[in-house]
């Protein structure tokens, strides 16, 4: 009996760790497809920094990257669009991107705290993104559509020079 107890409130709790929303993954079935608002240049120069590693408030590829460090260096260099140093902040530049594909150089923003915009990356086609995502790692390439990835979704923006 106790156990059975148990084990019911395990999963209840597991049902609760979700941080993104149940419509998150509906969401990104959006990026099987996509479009080009000619900003192919950020994505370009974003995949050219894979590897860079990660330094919470880095800012260029010789001291490394946090995420909104690699997202304002890219489009200071590829596109010279001036961007705000944090995520909250970069969430309210351009036109949300809801109602139509993603394109190569869209930011991809992320509920990974708890926060609707705690983390994002520069969407580069076909299902992919890059970004720096934590302490100890690189700055990476991966598949939005990944079961981690796509239930944290929260927006697609795109900022036009």
């Amino acid at each position: 009996m106790g156990y059975g107890i148990f084990i019911y409130t395990l999963l209840s709790l597991a049902g609760c760790n979700s941080l993104g929303s149940k419509n998150s993954a509906a969401k990104v079935s959006q990026f099987k497809q996509d479009t080009s608002v000619g900003t192919e240049d950020i994505s370009i120069a974003a995949v050219g920094l894979v590897g860079v590693p990660y330094r919470y408030g880095g800012n260029n590829p010789n001291g490394g990257f946090d995420c909104s460090g690699l997202i304002a260096y890219v489009y200071n260099k590829s596109a010279n669009i001036k961007l705000p140093r944090t995520i909250q902040e970069m969430s309210n530049r351009g036109q949300s991107v809801d109602s139509g594909p993603p394109a190569p150089g869209d930011l991809v923003f992320f509920n990974t705290t708890g926060t609707k915009y705690s983390h994002a990356g520069i969407y580069v086609g076909q299902g992919r993104f890059v970004h720096a995502p934590s302490a100890g790692g690189t700055v990476r390439l991966e598949y939005i559509t990944t079961p981690y990835w796509a239930a944290r979704f929260t927006e697609a923006r795109r900022l036009t020079p």
